[in-house]
């Protein structure tokens, strides 16, 4: 069943198309309706994470973090969607929350219209009960002010860019999360948004994250 879901996730095709070698896609997607709305994919990714952190000699839960949005377009499938005028995109942001590392800790999805600084109070708030070590989160200018810095007990580090920079450059801390969303965009059903729910859409993002961990996992064998 895993293996269809991620032949899903990682082609990008429809559930109709799933090939016959895999059990019927009814059942595939039955068994993934299933999962998504028991938060397997979340509660999976929660112990790799813990697992990959101390085969990395590091402890289970990470005490920083390092936070970001991603918008992307979606589909006429339907569901919450919005326009983020920043970007000049119609669909939905992606907010990430991932330890130092790249690994995903929290993983949310809302309306692109979403302020980042609004999409980050519940991202927070989310992580204290399962990383309920982190002390300090690094995040770019968007999330500057009070709003984020008193959603929980957790500091805020702003990452600005330096004042003379043109062009692209590299900041400290920041790049681990840009790196992450690279590596989930690999999966060409995150290509696009094409889900017609928010619990389908952090699914597959959750589902993506797993897939990552298992192999980062599977290297340190």
């Amino acid at each position: 069943m895993l293996n269809g879901i991620f032949y899903v996730l990682r082609g990008g095709i429809q559930w109709r198309m799933l090939p016959d070698c895999f059990p019927p896609r009814q059942t595939v997607y039955r068994w993934f309706a299933a999962w998504r709305d028991g938060g397997l994919f979340e509660t999976i990714n929660h112990h790799l994470v813990m697992a990959g952190r101390e085969r990395a000699g590091r402890e289970a839960s990470p005490s920083a973090a390092v936070m970001d949005s991603q918008s992307t377009k979606t589909t006429e499938a339907g569901g919450p969607r919005g326009y983020d005028a920043g970007k000049k995109v119609n669909g939905r942001k992606r907010h990430a929350l991932v330890d130092t590392d790249g690994r995903a800790l929290v993983l949310h999805v809302h309306p692109a219209s979403v302020q980042d600084r609004d999409g980050a109070v519940p991202l927070l708030k989310a992580s204290r009960s399962p990383f309920p070590f982190i002390e300090r989160v690094f995040a770019d200018s968007a999330y500057a002010g009070d709003r984020v810095a008193d959603a929980s007990s957790i500091a805020i580090e702003i990452v600005r860019k330096k004042p003379d920079q043109v062009g692209f450059a590299v900041h400290p801390r920041r790049w681990v999360v840009e790196r992450f969303f690279a590596w989930i965009n690999r999966n060409r059903r995150l290509a696009k948004d094409v889900e017609a729910t928010i619990k389908s859409a952090s699914a597959f993002l959750y589902a993506a994250s797993v897939m990552l961990l298992t192999r980062r996992i599977a290297r340190c064998e």
